[in-house]
């Protein structure tokens, strides 16, 4: 009876990990759910090999910003069918439960999907159940209830979520994100902080009120709303809050994404924290396909270097997440988690949330592993 060595050895064309300054051609070899070497060749016997020669191979992305919710979400949609399959093995929820669906969320979405869940809590106790703002009403705004399920919560709430768009948000913004960082100080953990209107409120002064660690989102955004002054460069506010360690995802969303903002930062190499997609059920059907991989390609399209895309989806999220070593790295002994991209010259245009579009090929998601296991519909 033969005796094996390895569960799973996947080859590749390429193998990047930019947590372990892994780029080449290789391999990766997995047993159980643990990843037991990378590299360009490994010895041993194999239970399965897959072999992809043209082909890209990552750990597991990650994405920073979108709402995977089985139910008790109005933005929510399933994780395994949206984000798993399409090559996202770590999703952040953007506020989609709150104290009072918590116990919900957990046992339906987190407990329930193959996906690595985790949630940042939104500040309003009803999370995204009802439709119009999420803050709409004072009393759903409940520090205590807040704290206590976060600490409840452990490593599953990552932090707080605090979107105070005009769409989000018809309350006082001001209090709203006093409320938010009451919460952050009493419990240790970030803030996920959608900006109000600059009409509203200044970007200078938003930003003043966050903390090393706290990730900013929406960065993208064209219009009043763009981190790009009127002379093309980057907002100064928006250079000395990065210096302080206030973190920047550049999530696209449907409205969030604009090459022109985008390029401008990326010739002044300004690149995001993390890239994210905000996807939602509104993208459900969407022809082509929003997901994390096309999103990528969106960035490469406006100029963002291969390399800091990939660290961007991988070991800085991970970072973030509190889940380095865990995730977002093919080093010995960290979670089985792959994704394999190939590139599709051919696939439809690249088009951003203004409707712009850029030539280039796009990433095409062509094998996934979750914990060790090739994952299929």
């Amino acid at each position: 009876m033969t005796e094996f060595d390895y569960d799973l050895v996947i080859r590749a064309g390429r193998i990047v990990c930019t947590a372990t300054n892994l780029d080449g051609p290789g391999v990766v070899a997995i047993s159980g759910d643990r990843i037991v070497t990378a590299g360009a060749q490994v010895d041993g016997i194999t239970r399965q090999l897959l072999d992809f020669p043209d082909a890209l191979l990552l750990p597991g992305l990650i994405d920073i910003h979108a709402h995977p919710s089985r139910s008790g979400s109005k933005y929510g949609i399933d994780p395994d069918q949206e984000f798993l399959l399409q090559g996202t093995t770590t999703v952040l929820s953007q506020g989609d439960a709150g104290a009072e669906n918590w116990q919900t969320y957990r046992s339906q979405t987190i407990a329930r999907s193959r996906t690595r869940v985790r949630l940042a809590i939104s500040l309003s106790k009803k999370g995204e159940q009802h439709a119009g703002p999420c803050f709409q009403h004072a009393d759903w705004i409940d520090t205590d209830a807040c704290t206590q399920t976060v600490l409840e919560g452990g490593e599953l709430i990552w932090g707080i979520a605090a979107n105070v768009s005009r769409n989000s948000c018809i309350l006082n913004p001001q209090d709203v994100v006093r409320d938010a960082l009451e919460v952050a100080e009493r419990t240790d953990k970030p803030l996920l902080y959608g900006m109000r209107n600059p009409r509203d409120w200044s970007i200078a002064d938003q930003l003043a009120l966050l903390r090393p660690g706290d990730v900013v989102t929406y960065i993208f955004r064209d219009g009043e709303w763009s981190i790009i002054g009127n002379d093309g460069r980057v907002l100064p506010e928006i250079l000395r809050a990065r210096d302080r360690g206030v973190l920047f995802d550049a999530c696209h969303g449907m409205q969030s994404f604009s090459f022109r903002v985008a390029e401008a930062a990326f010739a002044a190499a300004f690149y995001p924290d993390t890239i994210s997609t905000d996807q939602h059920a509104a993208h459900v059907g969407s022809r082509p396909r929003h997901n994390l991989p096309r999103t990528m390609s969106k960035f490469l399209a406006a100029g963002m270097p291969e390399h800091e895309i990939f660290d961007r989806v991988g070991a800085r999220p991970a970072k973030i997440l509190r889940l380095s070593g865990e995730v977002g790295t093919l080093m010995p002994g960290s979670c089985a988690d792959l994704t394999v991209l190939e590139m599709n010259d051919s696939a439809a245009a690249l088009i951003d949330a203004c409707q712009q579009t850029r030539p280039g090929g796009c990433w095409e998601t062509r094998l996934v592993v979750r914990a060790g296991v090739v994952q299929t519909g």
